[in-house]
């Protein structure tokens, strides 16, 4: 990950992460079996001297249910204890009323809401029902947070897909929920964040294409006032390919009634939100003498449709939004790859679509909140100043000094000559640790203190081998300024911790 500073982050890089899914794997036929990392089996070991100030537990409670461990466990209690929180159900709170917005565009009967479905999923749900293969990244313990071999926590909500493609209950579905990553820390990253997946469906051999044609129509009637590009056919043999079960009248209806379905999801989002580049205008000093005459429309809303590839779609796109003067990506979306709809017993004649959203991205541009531990906040200068259904712009209480401390230590091991020495890989002769690992202990040490960690540095000793690593850890609370005692304790607990759990040396 290059060292670039949240604040020097164009948007368009802020959004990136919201995409349908960043698992960019074709999808193989269902593999069944545990996952396989064999690589990272040595660090295992260690990491389960930092989970547990003695013995590793053999078994966990979470969410009113006892676990077994094993070698695979590699939750901790700082990501525990984000478990029952869901802040897509608090009242007034942005996550909250970003999903509520994107409801409204999806009602029942027609679509079921499912918003209380447990973070704790099987490998099976997470992983194999989406045909990931067992050698796959995303099922590295660098990776996913892992209870024991057979359950995670949930890693994205296309984990409950299948469950409700088979469950039938409505023709669609929306699912929201809190997902678990382990990876960077810095304003806009978090182990735990919450997306929205939606799908709709038809049984071709009960309802015609003219009639989902018919449904379109009334959807575009809905956003008659956006200004759309959509320069490419509705799907490409090369680029973005029809799939061989469906005919190319029926696709191109479903994509229709798609980009319709989120387009009025746009208006829905972006209506309701302050225009910043309008209240800028209205500061101006020429807008006071102006202010009775400036009864001028704002300009439509534009947005564009960009063909993507997703693991779990095809034909997919992107939807992007011109905001504040530069187009933001919102989400990605795609006609459901047929196998996973056959996998769900559904009958041959099945077509459906699929959109994957991330909230904490939305609700950021919305209500211009500049980082994201803002939201696990209860100090009451953010709280209230939000209320359900409306969108208000963020305004900062105070903006607290931060602290830069520098961590440097030699990973455990030698490297070999040849060998990839990127990321934190130890090398030959000892564990193979991932830049994930290291950033999983500096959160479980430093919390939400820490505001981000950047790689300042790193070298191979060209005699003995060494490969040593240099972070620089930047220390700021949102609610309070911290004392130089506070700091240098907890970034020498953070040394002790490095060195316990993966056998660094601190240079």
């Amino acid at each position: 990950m290059p060292s670039v500073k949240h604040n020097d982050m164009p948007p368009t890089t802020l959004m990136r992460r919201i995409s349908f899914s960043r698992y960019p794997s074709p999808p193989p036929p269902s593999v069944s079996g545990p996952p396989l990392r064999l690589r990272l089996r040595p660090l295992q070991l260690t990491l389960r001297r930092f989970n547990s100030s003695s013995a590793t537990p053999t078994t966990i409670s979470l969410l009113g249910r006892t676990y077994p461990t094993d070698g695979w466990t590699n939750i901790t209690p700082s990501i525990t204890a984000h478990l029952s929180q869901n802040l897509h159900l608090q009242p007034s709170h942005p996550i909250s009323i970003t999903r509520s917005l994107i409801e409204s565009r999806f009602p029942s009967p027609t679509y079921t809401h499912h918003n209380h479905l447990s973070p704790i999923v099987t490998t099976a749900q997470n992983f194999d029902s989406l045909g990931f293969p067992s050698d796959h990244p995303g099922r590295a313990r660098s990776d996913t947070y892992y209870i024991n071999a057979g359950h995670v926590l949930r890693t994205h909500t296309s984990a409950h897909q299948l469950d409700l493609f088979k469950a039938n209950h409505a023709p669609g579905f929306l699912v929201s929920a809190d997902v678990y990553r382990r990876d960077a820390i810095d304003r806009s990253h978090y182990p735990v964040f919450h997306q929205m997946e939606g799908a709709r469906g038809w049984d071709l051999a009960k309802t015609s294409v003219a009639e989902i044609n018919d449904e379109t129509e009334y959807l575009a009637s809905l956003t008659a006032s956006l200004q759309v590009e959509d320069l490419h056919p509705p799907f490409h043999e090369q680029t973005n390919p029809l799939q061989p079960q469906h005919s190319s009248e029926a696709a191109a209806a479903v994509a229709a009634h798609l980009k319709r379905s989120l387009e009025s999801v746009v208006l829905a989002l972006f209506t309701s939100a302050p225009n910043p580049d309008a209240d800028a205008d209205a500061d101006s000093p020429s807008s006071s003498s102006s202010s009775s005459s400036s009864s001028t429309p704002a300009p439509p809303l534009k947005v564009r449709w960009v063909e993507a590839y997703f693991p779990f779609t095809s034909p997919s796109w992107e939807l992007e939004v011109f905001w504040r003067g530069s187009w933001l990506e919102l989400l990605g979306c795609g006609i459901v790859q047929h196998p996973i709809l056959t996998a769900a017993n559904l009958p041959s004649s099945h077509i459906s679509w699929a959109f994957g959203v991330g909230l904490e991205r939305i609700a950021m541009v919305l209500f211009g909140i500049p980082d994201i531990r803002l939201f696990w906040s209860t100090d009451d200068r953010f709280t209230a100043q939000f209320i359900q259904g409306e969108v208000t712009r963020f305004i900062e209480f105070s903006k607290f000094p931060g602290t830069l401390r520098d961590i440097a230590f030699w990973l455990p091991g030698g490297v070999e000559d040849g060998e990839d020495t990127g990321g934190a890989n130890s090398g030959a002769g000892g564990p193979a640790v991932h830049e994930n690992d290291i950033m999983e202990i500096i959160r479980n040490v430093g919390g939400d203190l820490v505001e981000d960690v950047l790689l300042k540095d790193q070298f191979t000793h060209p005699k003995t081998k060494r490969a040593s690593r240099c972070y620089r850890v930047h220390y700021r609370s949102l609610e309070r300024t911290l004392t130089s005692e506070e700091v240098n304790a907890k970034h020498a607990e953070l040394e002790k911790a490095l060195k316990e759990a993966l056998g660094v040396e601190i240079r």
